[in-house]
């Protein structure tokens, strides 16, 4: 028996480190493209757990980092979760030094409906916005027909990030 489930395993262990890795690719990529260098070397940021208590986002050491080039703090990277209609869909959220969003990009979208989410063009509406600002749907962030869910979730996820931003700052963490 155990003979038959072996390759499954493997297969699925396999199918798992690959998409990992394409989406480690694709991180790297829009980081480089973001702040327009050839090499930059990440760290996890790590947050005491008194302090994660308090934040509306759940970090990680997996998946909140700072961004260097040489020994220079450029910016920060935030890899999350959003909900679609019926399923999550990964993104993730690039900040500049002053903490101010230069990049939000759709990973992996894994609904047949509502990909219209990870359009460029709809993303790049949350450049600019800081821990200072609230964003609001339908006002800062226009409504998508057939990716209502998506959206507003992700929305959500970024305001909840900003504000955990503002925390972090206000903290001196960041």
């Amino acid at each position: 028996m155990l003979k038959y489930i072996f390759p499954f395993f493997v297969l699925f262990v396999n199918v798992g480190l690959s998409q990992n890795k394409r989406i480690e690719i694709l991180i790297q990529k829009e980081i480089k493209n973001t702040f327009g260098i050839e090499s930059y070397s990440n760290t996890p940021i790590q947050i005491e757990k008194e302090v994660l208590d308090e934040l509306p986002t759940k970090f990680s050491a997996i998946n909140f980092f700072k961004i260097n080039k040489q020994k220079e703090i450029i910016g920060y990277y935030y890899i999350g979760k959003a909900f679609g209609k019926t399923d999550y869909f990964d993104f993730m959220v690039v900040f500049n030094k002053e903490l101010n969003i230069v990049r939000v990009k759709v990973l992996v979208y894994r609904e047949e409906r509502g990909g219209e989410v990870a359009s460029t063009r709809r993303l790049k509406q949350f450049n600019g916005q800081s821990y200072r600002n609230t964003v609001i749907y339908q006002k800062d962030i226009a409504a998508i027909s057939g990716a209502t869910i998506s959206a507003k979730s992700i929305t959500n996820q970024i305001n909840m990030l900003l504000q955990s931003m503002g925390i972090l700052h206000s903290k001196k963490i960041l």
